[in-house]
């Protein structure tokens, strides 16, 4: 087996990809992957004990943030970036070990009850045994390529045996991985919770215990859910506080006949900074897939080159990106590996990149320029045009809350029957045409609540409205599930309910990749139960684990669109 990835729905044959991975990433690439998050993990068993004594160290916080994020999914493609981020983790490692020495904890290993070993592994959760030893991954080092490449043959996912620990290890670093991307969002507008990267720590220390068993996995998968939301409110209060609130807007799909520049991902900070820098240039900038939200926050509407959106869900990009003429910024994950015919027109920021495209990073100020786009974008004729129309969205929890008294009458006169929150994402699969045929067949008196790319499997549908309610709340980004979350607790208080799930809702929610994860562990912290996943379970769920999530949380698949939607309003 060259290599072994299951993080995704599109797993091969929905057990793992064993040669190339569907996203595209090699074997050498997938195990570059997995000896940085190795790595990560032995800095988190120091990052977890520096708390403990008072130790906390930004730029280590920082690292095991953006380490994360950057394994997630179509984030990053360029392997020399991970060999350089695992030489640079080891470095930080032992920084931080001294910063430990110096803050008196001593590694020797001289004194039984001062024992500074058997303290961390009782702090992280390992037995306090005589013949106890750090956990590998906190001690190995390296500096050389071939090191790494021997290294990174034996950290994969299979090495850990056990079925059943695995599959909790992995879900529990598959939830940090998305956690994790939307902490940097948050960030990179300088909200930060020093607590979650705390917890980051402990969890990741927590996959290298041995002792623990699965229903101590258990429990830290559901704390792993609390600071999802925990995450997910901090990049709300980031982007309404920096933004104001997402409010109804409708967004042209169309085109002008200005050269234009598409962005693309998730990072409004990245945005904000392009929109700003082509002002008065004569260039439009368009959204593309999971940036479309962002047409629903008051601070972008004063950009009259704020042009539209162009497109759909990330995986069309090889298409769409062919026709749109000028340079894409792809701001966070969901990169396709490009085409060679518009290869020379795509930019990464951030944690993403491709071996051959232009990366434009980040000052020290967090400033980034972006005129080599603009520059570019002159050069270009205006996008093609391959659509018309207007969608409309921005339906987040201020907006519903202001609707909430319509959307009561509603429910109590009832002219809206039932709920349904068909949030996540898309994929290439054509089983995910499910989405667009359960959306369609929908009683006219149910209402789709929605957030992240998943919507583009029927946001352009013409399903009406309820009395002036859209029967398609677009929330947002797949953060923005968190929206639906508040909006679903609201409607508990108003209808005073005691119990979330006796409220007319139905979660039917398609997932792909890690953010999914993380939002999944959120609405289970929060007592949200009998979620339908699809297009497939996940392939990193063992069969013991899965059955853990059905007997305590209802987690199911789906079937087909006929039986699921007898099932959903029996």
């Amino acid at each position: 087996m060259s290599m072994f990835c299951y993080q995704c729905q599109e797993a091969a044959g929905c057990t793992g990809c064993t040669i190339k991975g569907v996203c595209g990433k090699d074997e050498n690439l997938a195990k570059a992957q997995d000896l940085l998050i190795y790595v990560v993990k032995g800095i988190a068993v120091y990052g977890a004990k520096g708390r403990e004594v008072g130790v906390v160290n930004k730029e280590v916080d920082t690292f095991v943030m953006e380490s994360l994020f950057a394994t997630i999914t179509n984030a990053n493609f360029d392997r020399n970036v991970f060999i350089e981020r695992i030489r640079k983790g080891l470095k930080l490692r032992e920084e931080l070990k001294s910063e430990l020495i110096k803050a008196g904890v001593s590694i020797e290993n001289s004194n039984a009850n001062e024992n500074w070993l058997n303290k961390m592994l009782s702090f992280v959760g390992f037995k306090k045994e005589e013949e106890s030893k750090l956990p590998e991954a906190a001690t190995w080092f390296a500096d050389n390529v071939e090191e790494f490449n021997a290294k990174a043959e034996t950290v994969g996912v299979l090495a850990t045996k056990d079925e059943d620990v695995r599959s909790l290890r992995e879900l529990i670093t598959y939830g940090l991985k998305g956690l994790a991307a939307y902490v940097e969002h948050a960030n990179n507008l300088s909200y930060r919770n020093n607590e979650i990267f705390g917890f980051m720590h402990k969890a990741l220390a927590a996959t290298l215990d041995d002792t623990l068993g699965v229903n101590d996995l258990v429990a830290l998968t559901l704390e792993t859910g609390k600071y999802g939301v925990e995450g997910m409110a901090i990049l709300d209060k980031a982007n309404t506080e920096s933004y104001g609130h997402p409010e109804i807007t409708k967004v042209n799909i169309g085109v002008r006949n200005n050269p234009g520049i598409l962005i693309s991902g998730h990072d409004l900070k990245d945005l904000e900074q392009l929109l700003e820098q082509t002002e008065g240039t004569g260039v439009d900038v368009y959204t593309h897939s999971e940036m479309l939200p962002a047409h629903y926050y008051p601070a972008f509407k004063k950009y009259s080159h704020f042009a539209g959106n162009y497109g759909n869900a990330w995986w069309k990009q090889t298409e769409e990106f062919e026709k749109f003429n000028g340079p894409i910024l792809m701001t966070t994950n969901c990169l396709v590996p490009p085409k060679d015919s518009y290869k020379n027109r795509v930019y990464t920021t951030g944690v993403v990149g491709f071996d051959g495209l232009k990366h434009i990073d980040a000052n020290e100020k967090g400033e980034k320029d972006f005129s080599s786009l603009v520059e570019h974008a002159k050069k270009c004729a205006a996008p093609i045009e391959i659509e018309k129309g207007e969608i409309i969205g921005g339906f987040a929890h201020n907006q519903v809350f202001a609707l909430a008294d319509k959307v009561v009458d509603a429910v109590k006169s009832g002219a809206i029957k039932k709920f349904f929150v068909m949030a996540g994402c898309d994929g290439r699969a054509k089983s995910r045409n499910y989405y667009t045929e359960f959306a369609e067949k929908l009683p006219k008196d149910t209402v789709i609540l929605t957030a992240g790319c998943a919507k583009y499997k029927y946001n352009k549908l013409n399903l009406g409205d309820i009395g002036g309610i859209p029967r398609v709340l677009d929330a947002g980004q797949c953060n923005d599930s968190y929206s639906l979350a508040l909006i679903a607790l609201k409607l508990k208080e108003v209808f005073g309910l005691d119990d979330v799930n006796k409220l007319p809702i139905a979660y039917n929610i398609a997932w792909y990749e890690q953010k999914a994860v993380i939002v999944l562990l959120a609405l289970l912290h929060l007592g949200v139960k009998n979620i339908h996943l699809g297009p497939t379970l996940p392939a990193f769920l063992s069969p013991n684990v899965a059955n853990v999530l059905v007997e305590n949380f209802g987690i199911g698949g789906i079937t087909n669109v006929e039986d699921d939607m007898a099932m959903f309003l029996g």
